[in-house]
């Protein structure tokens, strides 16, 4: 079974910064959790000091919740009363916007996810695929 290595986390992480700078976006925050929600990489270009927190949540909700924070967002705009119990039981660490995907290996299995802040959901959701394509897992958003 495939795992989030250091150098993979590390990989995805490069390639998502390398990425927001092709892209010209605001700094970046990125985070890189394991299939049980571990935090294996981390990097932060600048922003406030809730960004990490952002990034994290967006991660961790994917890994929690096995699927991308994309499809929680819109899960939480057909079930508010259910998105609030998810972010409440999580301890406040689920946050249901873009920019948090899952990595997979090539047979569909959870790796780890992947969460973007700094720019908008949508720039940090591609900054996120790069890098997890980039470390040859498969992205889901």
């Amino acid at each position: 079974m495939t795992k989030m290595t250091l150098d993979r986390a590390m990989t995805i992480v490069k390639t998502a910064l390398d990425k927001g700078h092709e892209m010209k976006l605001n700094p970046l925050t990125v985070a890189v959790l394991d299939d049980g929600g571990h935090l294996i990489a981390f990097a932060k270009e600048g922003g406030g000091p809730l960004r990490y927190n952002v990034a994290f949540g967006k991660a961790h909700g994917a890994v929690g919740m096995g699927r991308s924070s994309r499809a929680l967002g819109k899960m939480g705009e057909e079930r508010p009363m259910f998105m609030q119990a998810l972010i409440d039981a999580s301890g406040g660490k689920l946050v249901p916007v873009p920019g948090g995907v899952l990595a997979k290996d090539a047979d569909g299995t959870v790796v780890g996810g992947v969460g973007v802040s700094g720019d908008t959901s949508d720039n940090d959701a591609a900054c996120a695929i790069a890098g997890i394509e980039a470390a040859g897992l498969v992205a889901e958003d």
